[in-house]
């Protein structure tokens, strides 16, 4: 064969091969997730199993944007499932509803919203929630400065700020539980939507102060000490563990996480097998990521509600602060949801 036409064939193969590589590409099924950073290491973990056991026949995208800027998605149909760190709010659910997106929602886990100081701070080993709330409350911005105002025994040291950003359900929780408004905090913090970046910056500046998810903490617990939280209800000071969640002493910061699904999306059976997956498993992937996981009858209820299609939220588009597992089981078993 003349040289020409050798070239021009190959030519003809690879654009060949690449056409058929991307019709190939389309023909998956795409998953696209987005939300919380406190959710996100439960769904990545049950992503990765799912495409695995499906031998990436679907492909899961799970992005980080808070749970507000997962919910502002959602509602606009642009994901099919948005993870969630506090139930759906009211104007949230006004959105749905003005561009017809139903949902399900399902709990998938417990997290204790921990408080965490530098390893080197030997003053702050426990808190109060008035203690916590002088220092995050937005009357403390330009007033409450060092460690010694809160306690004349601390440090006369700068106190270095780090939680979540305005669209976190993280940041929405922890204002609601301490200083009682959500979305109400002094602004003089440094924010960031990625939980990482908030242990490193605690990790890493001796008299700073921050707050996050729990996994986040185990997993950077050589760079940063959980502080014990004294609620005032005569338990004392009680850590985040297992045990303190188990048994809802360790509040007002224990608090369920979600998902939600897309009704509409649901009708795709990729969709619809990655959220079966996910109640089949998630007992165990909880567990694995170092969250707490709910009663296995809970999953088997969510699934029940799901396969039956029981859209809407039990919560009516309020935060609710201080639940407690069996008050959570309590409230799935209500026969009614409140319609989106």
């Amino acid at each position: 064969m003349p040289q020409l036409q050798m070239i021009q064939l190959l030519k003809m193969l690879v654009l060949f091969g690449a056409l058929g590589g991307a019709f190939s590409a389309t023909a998956q099924s795409v998953i696209k997730i987005d939300g919380s950073s406190t959710v996100y290491p439960v769904t990545k973990a049950v992503a990765e199993k799912f495409q695995a056991a499906k031998k990436d026949a679907a492909v899961v995208v799970v992005d980080i944007s808070g749970s507000g800027g997962g919910f502002k998605k959602f509602c606009r149909g642009e994901i099919d499932i948005v993870n969630a760190s506090r139930p759906i709010l009211k104007h949230e659910m006004e959105d749905c509803k003005k561009f017809g997106v139903q949902y399900v929602e399902i709990p998938v886990a417990f997290d204790a919203l921990t408080v965490a100081v530098n390893p080197e701070n030997y003053w702050a080993a426990a808190m109060t929630v008035t203690e916590l709330r002088r220092i995050w409350e937005p009357a403390a911005q330009g007033k409450i400065t060092h460690w010694n105002q809160i306690n004349p025994a601390w440090p006369a040291e700068a106190i270095k700020l780090y939680g979540a950003d305005r669209d976190s359900g993280t940041y929405d929780y922890f204002t609601e539980a301490i200083v009682g408004k959500a979305k109400s905090s002094r602004t003089d913090f440094t924010k960031s939507e990625n939980d990482k970046v908030l242990v490193e910056g605690v990790g890493g500046d001796k008299y700073g102060l921050g707050f996050f998810g729990f996994a986040y903490y185990v997993e950077g617990q050589n760079k940063v000490s959980a502080v014990a939280i004294n609620n005032g209800k005569g338990k004392g000071a009680i850590l985040p563990s297992a045990e303190t969640v188990e048994d809802g002493s360790y509040q007002p910061l224990s608090r369920p996480i979600f998902i939600y699904v897309s009704m509409k999306a649901a009708e795709e059976k990729e969709i619809k097998a990655f959220v079966e997956f996910y109640m089949k498993h998630a007992l165990l992937l909880v567990k694995e990521v170092k969250f707490f996981p709910l009663p296995p009858r809970a999953y088997a209820t969510m699934l029940d509600h799901f396969n039956k299609k029981r859209v809407g939220t039990i919560f009516n588009g309020m935060p609710v602060i201080g639940l407690t597992i069996d008050e959570l089981i309590r409230r799935e078993g209500r026969l009614e949801y409140d319609n989106y």
